[in-house]
């Protein structure tokens, strides 16, 4: 049975090449299901609309999961609700971040 946790820990090999952060502690993760046989439904958002690795980045996330749990299958949705901003992510991205003047 696939966990949570592994899904999350997955997706944790996803790096934003933009910030060099991954994708979890960007805070850009915003729900993880576990379905029937080990299907996985993966809620997520991206740091600007305009993000030109939008596809790329669904991809990266569908292929992690799949690579790295028991899951056959990973369904990644992007969502805009709510708005992506530097509170959603870790401590240590923030204050990364906010040195580079990105969070300021």
């Amino acid at each position: 049975m696939v966990t949570k946790d592994e899904v999350y820990k997955a997706i944790s090999t996803v790096i934003d090449p933009e910030v060099g952060f991954n994708l979890v502690e960007m805070g850009l993760i915003y729900d993880v299901l576990i379905l029937k046989n080990n299907h996985v439904s993966v809620k997520m958002t991206l740091s600007t609309r305009g993000c030109p690795l939008h596809q790329m980045m669904q991809t990266w996330v569908k292929e992690a999961v799949e690579r790295e749990t028991k899951s056959e299958f990973c369904a990644v949705e992007i969502v805009w609700e709510p708005v992506w901003s530097i509170d959603l992510a870790d401590e240590s991205v923030k204050e990364k971040l906010k040195a580079t003047g990105i969070g300021s």
